[in-house]
């Protein structure tokens, strides 16, 4: 079948003149006279007119070749360019398809759903205390964030007070992970316009930040630290004094990457004028944090609604329990579980079966490092929730990309989609969830 296939083929296409008659200088001369003219294909249509390699068939490669006298009509068209999801400067797992003219960006149509978990349905399957982990994989840049996001949300359901201490210790690791946030967000943004440096720096003072993280959680990364009723342990021994140590020298190393970054004709010219945003267009897009504030629009939930210790200056954390004292919401301590049986069969229930919310419905936001992140949680008096919602911050600045990178006083071009990509600090565990 493919050999008849094939033999038909042969026998459709032109045949190819002979070495003789090319080598001929009269054929040789007639072939640069007509190389003037416009191709055309047997039906007469011209050669810029086809679309497929089907309309080329009949052609000799002569004909397909050759050029007009003007390039009018050898303009290149629009078309349609796959940016992401292999590509390193897009953050993860976007696919943006970019319509062009030549270089210039027309349209940006981003497609998500590439790291779509069904996070907000399985949370519906878990208890409230085994929904909690799956916090730590939504921006897992802004891990401890996300599990207090969720932990307000289920105190005001449960109408429990957390102890003052696990109110500061929330604070500062709260605060602790908004600069580790940033130093990746800024960084990585830094490296996609070409400077590599600073990330490297970055890097390192993250690893401190990840040291505390591990200290405190056991975990670098997912740390499951801030739960419903306070935070897991308390802090060990000689934590504070290493942070205060890390806080009074960061100050150089930010010094540093600013005198690199800041001032650098290349970044300033990759950066200045690109993707503008009014403020009227960054409220009509429902941008938060950053993004909003950079518009010019003064909004930090953090001022705004006050939770935890934001409202009070952080001098001193005070000495105290780190969680409530209801071994009905919260694990009993090791050593009681040796002495009681009561703390025992609390600690089995807990991590069996959970716990039980009265019913109702709440909305807890916070000012997470990418913008306002907010939890939707409605229960029915179960240990499950029954649904769960959640407001990620870089889902709402992803819409904002067509319009950021469409040509409005400037042209944009492709480099500068990376850039604007940068610049909205996207994770794509949230966005796509």
């Amino acid at each position: 079948m493919a050999s008849t296939l094939l033999r038909r083929q042969l026998a459709r296409s032109p045949r190819l003149p002979s070495r003789r008659a090319f080598a001929s200088s009269s054929l040789l001369s007639q072939e640069l006279s007509s190389a003037s003219r416009p191709a055309h294909t047997k039906e007469g249509r011209h050669v810029f007119d086809t679309h497929t390699v089907e309309d080329l068939h009949g052609m000799s490669a002569k004909d397909i070749l050759a050029e007009t006298g003007a390039r009018k009509e050898s303009q290149m068209r629009h078309f349609t360019v796959n940016f992401g999801p292999q590509h390193p400067a897009a953050h993860g797992v976007l696919r943006m398809i970019l319509e062009l003219n030549g270089e210039e960006i027309l349209r940006a149509d981003p497609h998500i759903g590439l790291l779509h978990r069904g996070t907000e349905k399985l949370i519906e399957y878990k208890t409230y205390i085994q929904a909690l982990p799956y916090f730590d994989r939504l921006d897992y840049v802004s891990m401890m964030t996300n599990e207090l996001c969720y932990s307000l949300a289920v105190e005001k359901l449960l109408n429990i007070e957390v102890p003052e201490r696990a109110k500061w210790i929330r604070t500062l690791f709260g605060e602790l992970t908004r600069v580790l946030n940033h130093l990746m967000a800024v960084l990585t943004h830094t490296m996609d316009v070409g400077a590599l440096t600073p990330f490297l720096w970055g890097f390192e003072e993250r690893e401190k930040l990840m040291e505390f993280y591990e200290r405190v959680s056991g975990a670098r990364l997912h740390a499951a630290y801030v739960r419903p009723g306070g935070v897991a342990f308390d802090l060990p021994h000689g934590l504070l004094n290493d942070i205060f140590q890390w806080s009074t020298q960061f100050s150089t190393r930010i010094d540093e990457i600013e005198e690199v970054v800041t001032g650098n004709r290349i970044w300033k010219q990759r950066t200045i004028g690109i993707g503008k945003v009014t403020a009227q267009q960054a409220m009509d897009y429902s941008f938060s944090g950053v993004m909003l504030r950079g518009s010019g629009v003064r909004w930090d939930l953090r001022k705004v609604a006050p939770y935890d210790k934001y409202d009070e200056c952080l001098n001193k954390i005070t000495t105290g329990p780190v969680k409530v004292d209801d071994h009905k919401l919260v694990p009993p301590p090791r050593a009681s579980m040796k002495e009681s049986m009561e703390s025992l069969i609390h600690h089995f229930k807990i991590f069996s079966e959970g716990y039980s919310v009265p019913p109702g419905e709440t909305y807890s936001a916070i000012e997470a490092p990418k913008g306002e992140m907010g939890v939707y949680l409605v229960s029915d008096g179960t240990n499950r929730p029954y649904r769960c919602s959640i407001r990620a911050p870089g889902f709402a600045h992803l819409a904002g990309s067509d319009f950021m990178m469409r040509r409005e006083c400037t042209p944009h071009f492709l480099a500068d989609a990376v850039a604007i990509i940068g610049t909205m600090d996207l994770v794509f565990g949230e966005v796509d969830r």
